[in-house]
């Protein structure tokens, strides 16, 4: 069965910087090499929103909101994606889901807090 589990999450004074993780499991190697992945957020009140794609090739887009800020990497051989956000700011408050788009499937989510 395909999961995902992200992990890194917390509470950050503005400024700072976290490293947010994402396993995917129930997937061989070949196949998650091919996927392409997904980071979203959804903060309270708002819809959930894509902030960050990687693609199997290593290819990367971003939101504007997290354009040189963010950066999200991608280690194969431990089924793993990461998101690095520094320079937080309070309105990067959410929470972050990783999403494997082919399978569509969602992890639980990492809460990201952003203190000012």
């Amino acid at each position: 069965q395909v999961r995902l589990e992200e992990s890194g999450g917390g509470l950050v004074q503005a400024g700072g910087s976290l490293r947010l993780s994402c396993v995917v499991y129930g997937v061989s190697g070949p196949i998650f090499r091919s996927e392409n992945m997904a980071w979203y957020r959804q903060a309270p009140g708002n819809e959930r929103e894509l902030v960050a794609i990687i693609t199997s090739g290593g290819n990367t887009s971003y939101a504007n909101s997290a354009s040189g800020r963010f950066t999200f990497s991608r280690d194969n051989a431990k089924h793993t994606v990461y998101l690095q956000m520094n320079s937080l700011k309070p309105e990067d408050t959410a929470v972050y889901y990783c999403r494997l788009p082919t399978f569509d499937k969602w992890g639980q989510g990492t809460q990201v807090t952003v203190s000012s």
